[in-house]
């Protein structure tokens, strides 16, 4: 029991990378004040959250509607996420986001709270380990995200700068690793 809720809580915190949103929702923040950061740290999570769970129980609806397999939505997701993976490895990252102060909804909880990261990573693990699990390492995982986000301040201090690059950079790494294991993995299921 405790070995399948890690199976299914490892790939949804390393595809929502708690830690590393700290630095882009610090940078999103600009100049907010901390109740407004506060707000729009809830308003982003509670929109990850609401995408998060509707794509649990209407994405095979989706891919129904499409004619898409999980296979497909393996290698695509993968491919995206491989692209996400290197964009942030390389520094790639576009410089022309400037901070505002309505960031909670867009950009904050979809695409980079609830991105295709989580998305593929959350489709997959109902299939493999169940809808319990799975959405029970959701709600986890984004209470972590809310306790990152609630102590930003704190941890932006503690860690500098340079070490919330770091784990950034690290977990950028496992998210490549990540991605090319679901284009394998889609590949296989294909029979291609």
């Amino acid at each position: 029991m405790i070995h399948k809720f890690f199976v299914a809580f490892i790939p949804i915190f390393v595809a929502i990378d708690p830690i590393g949103l700290v630095a882009v929702f610090m940078g999103l923040a600009g100049s907010a004040s901390r109740e407004q950061r506060q707000r729009e740290a809830y308003v982003g999570i509670f929109t990850a959250l609401c995408v998060a769970v509707g794509f649990v129980f209407l994405g095979k609806i989706i891919f129904v509607a499409l004619g898409i397999t999980v296979a497909d939505f393996q290698v695509a997701g993968g491919l995206i996420l491989l692209g996400l993976a290197g964009r942030e490895l390389l520094n790639l990252a576009p410089a022309d986001r400037a901070p505002t102060d309505d960031f909670g909804v867009v950009p904050l909880g979809m695409p980079l709270i609830a991105g295709p990261a989580l998305l593929t990573a959350l489709l997959i693990l109902v299939d493999t380990i169940g809808l319990v699990f799975t959405l029970v390492s959701l709600l986890i995982n984004l209470a972590l995200v809310a306790i990152a986000f609630w102590n930003a301040d704190r941890v932006a201090r503690w860690m500098g700068r340079q070490g919330l690059r770091g784990v950034s950079k690290i977990v950028a790494l496992l998210l490549a690793a990540i991605a090319v294991s679901l284009i394998r993995r889609g590949w296989q299921t294909a029979g291609v």
